[in-house]
């Protein structure tokens, strides 16, 4: 898997990466002076949106880490004004490492009742816990968080004692893993936004900038739930291609010269019906991950189903014929393995079935008979392509031209580009002329 290609960067970056640092900058530049007031105000805004939209979008995970964040502040507020900043500023550490890693790496389940509580009785068991270690009478606790296992004084640095510290680093390290294996907003969410409540624990919790970061680390998370909610509206899940909402605002922006191209897996109900539909989804996904190649300035969409869209604007369609030759050449060598087994449809049923096993099982000496093999499969696709006339310039229409050359690609023999009759007549002219 390519961990740093441009999509997995933006991913990791957006929007919290952004967020986070330019709050930094701001801080240190000290461009604005940011009021108390209007700091816990902020705070709350974010808190309580970012509750009501986890709720709305049925994500307990970032429900639960805007409470635990709540809490860390709220622990914060009690315990450091009576002279105990240092027990729970460790403790908190650790609970908010281990809060943020269980939440990223736990399934999303939605507000069912074992979620709930399951999540519920952590954060009251922890709340606990705190109220324990933090009490003046079991301070030998907190003091064993406070054991040197390195050089003292290379975290002279930090507020937070080396044990904290070491385990929220493991936790920053594992949060950035499974931003970058799961490329989501809300993954790298939960990254950006821990690192924002350690900068909140680094000045103390109570203090002016350390508010600013608490509240940062709520809008890390209200913004990776909005980021979410726009992928899910305009972006195609299964292939990760921009849909058809991104496509129909995207053609009312064209200008007078552009080219639409259509694209149709060919024989695709066959294929997903010999293979079946999770083979059937492979095939859109490599077909996807090609289109996002397109040369020539395209951009590409999935329409629905099997067909897909490339918008190529300030183009036309004599312009990017060759970009979509070598798109169709490059999708119909790519391969990919699928495993073929026997039809169960086939197989004999009951008792017959059972007798069947059971032979097998004598011929290969009690040892269950693998039926398995992989074969290296391809798929192609037909093209249609279309761009507006002097006489017709509506996009409709182009979309329209644009299917019914597709529709001779397929009738041609399939595998092949086809451009608009349109095109090709004035194509032939020009030619004519030459």
């Amino acid at each position: 898997m390519e961990f740093w290609n441009r999509a997995a960067l933006k991913s990791m970056f957006l929007p919290g990466g952004v967020l986070l640092l330019a709050m930094i900058a701001l801080l240190q530049a000290h461009w604005f002076h940011f009021p108390l007031p209007l700091v816990n105000f902020c705070y709350v805004a974010a808190l309580v949106a970012g509750l009501f939209l986890a709720w709305r979008f049925h994500s307990t995970r970032v429900f639960f880490a805007l409470l635990s964040l709540a809490l860390a502040e709220r622990a914060l507020n009690w315990y450091v004004p009576n002279g105990l900043a240092r027990a729970a500023t460790d403790v908190l550490a650790i609970l908010l490492a281990l809060n943020f890693v269980v939440l990223t790496w736990m399934e999303e389940r939605g507000f069912t009742a074992p979620a709930v509580g399951t999540r519920l009785s952590l954060l009251c068991v922890e709340a606990i816990i705190t109220s324990l270690i933090c009490r003046p009478a079991h301070d030998g606790v907190s003091h064993v968080l406070r054991f040197p296992l390195l050089q003292p004084h290379w975290f002279d640095w930090t507020v937070v004692s080396q044990i904290p510290l070491l385990l929220f680093i493991v936790a920053l390290v594992s949060l950035a893993l499974r931003a970058l294996l799961r490329p989501k907003p809300v993954e790298s969410g939960f990254f950006w936004s821990l690192f924002a409540l350690f900068f909140s624990l680094q000045f103390g919790g109570l203090s002016n900038i350390a508010q600013v970061y608490f509240a940062t680390g709520c809008f890390v998370l209200v913004a990776s739930v909005v980021e979410t909610s726009y992928l899910m509206a305009y972006h195609d899940e299964l292939t990760g291609l921009p849909g058809r909402r991104a496509f129909n605002e995207t053609i009312l922006g064209l200008q007078q010269r552009y080219a639409i191209a259509i694209v149709d897996v060919d024989h695709f109900k066959q294929f997903n019906d010999k293979y079946g539909h999770d083979t059937g989804d492979e095939v859109l996904r490599l077909v996807a991950g090609r289109l996002s190649q397109v040369t020539g300035g395209g951009k590409a969409f999935r329409c629905g189903g099997e067909e897909f869209a490339v918008v190529f604007n300030e183009k036309s369609a004599a312009d990017i014929f060759q970009d979509l030759e070598l798109l169709r050449m490059l999708i119909e060598t790519s391969t990919f393995k699928v495993r073929s087994t026997k039809d169960r449809r086939s197989a004999p049923r009951g008792s017959e079935r059972r007798k069947t096993i059971v032979k097998k099982l004598k011929l290969t000496g009690g040892r269950p008979e693998l039926r398995t093999a992989e074969r290296q499969v391809s798929v192609t696709v037909s093209i249609g392509v279309a761009e507006p006339t002097t006489s017709d310039r509506d996009v409709d229409q182009v979309i329209r031209t644009a299917d019914k050359a597709l529709y001779r690609a397929k009738e041609n023999g399939r595998n092949r580009v086809e451009i608009g009759l349109a095109v090709r007549k004035r194509r032939r002219a020009a030619q004519g002329k030459s």
